[in-house]
């Protein structure tokens, strides 16, 4: 979607990959820190008020009938019933069904899509969304508004969406905002993965393995919410814009 306001942000192919290419000149450089100032600017304008965000992590490939998109649907709607806007990144699968469910229970739904070299297509259950070129920058926006987390089943993307929010609370750059793990069975090697090799190695301490809390169904879900939004003052200003 082109934007008049930002022509400078248009019609770049793989800019993100230039990017990250390796040593360029100084002014290639240059160029991609005002882009990326540019669309990060964008990004914050394009958001208006939000309310109290909760940010769903899951993968694209689930589809309609299968019982992690149900279940994120399920998620969207109740979270929307309890007045929070939910955020995903905007594409198929669970960020849909989040962002569906939402939207049949009359709530607000947003969405920060990824530009990619296969098109992903915004999701049509969107009241608001942005789209970026750059996957860092979508990071940012995926967290910067809101005041806890779900991490539904997925792939190699969610688990680097997932793993961002973890670190920036175990390093106290980010509020101890709640973490919410769904998904029961398809979780058990991560959690064994993390129990017997990096606990014991002590690459992790035991508290750093309560960041993330299980919920075995949505109304649990809920209520960890409450509780852990509660608990981090998660006044409405606490993850406002501008905040």
């Amino acid at each position: 979607m082109k934007d008049q306001r930002f022509p400078f942000l248009e019609n770049v192919e793989d800019a993100e990959k230039a990017f990250l290419k390796g040593r360029r000149s100084g002014p290639q450089d240059l160029e991609s820190a005002v882009r990326i100032f540019l669309e990060f600017l964008r990004a914050f304008e394009s958001l208006g008020p939000l309310g109290r965000c909760v940010t769903v992590f899951g993968s694209a490939r689930f589809v309609e009938g299968n019982e992690h998109y149900e279940m994120a649907r399920s998620l969207g709607r109740r979270l929307a019933e309890e007045g929070f806007t939910v955020v995903t990144g905007g594409g198929p699968g669970i960020m849909e069904a989040a962002n569906r469910g939402a939207r049949e229970a009359g709530g607000r739904s947003l969405g920060c899509n990824i530009r990619l070299p296969r098109e992903q297509q915004p999701n049509p259950y969107l009241d608001e969304f942005i789209e970026l070129d750059h996957f860092f920058v979508r990071k940012v926006m995926l967290v910067k508004y809101s005041s806890a987390f779900v991490v539904m089943p997925g792939g190699f993307g969610t688990l680097d969406e997932a793993f961002e929010v973890v670190t920036l609370i175990q390093t106290g750059k980010l509020e101890h905002f709640p973490i919410i793990g769904m998904g029961g069975e398809f979780w058990r090697g991560l959690r064994d993965f993390t129990r017997t090799t990096l606990l014991s190695a002590g690459t992790v301490d035991p508290q750093d393995l309560e960041l993330i809390q299980r919920a075995n169904d949505v109304e649990e879900a809920i209520a960890l919410i409450h509780a852990g939004t509660t608990n981090s003052n998660d006044s409405s200003e606490a993850n406002a814009p501008g905040a």
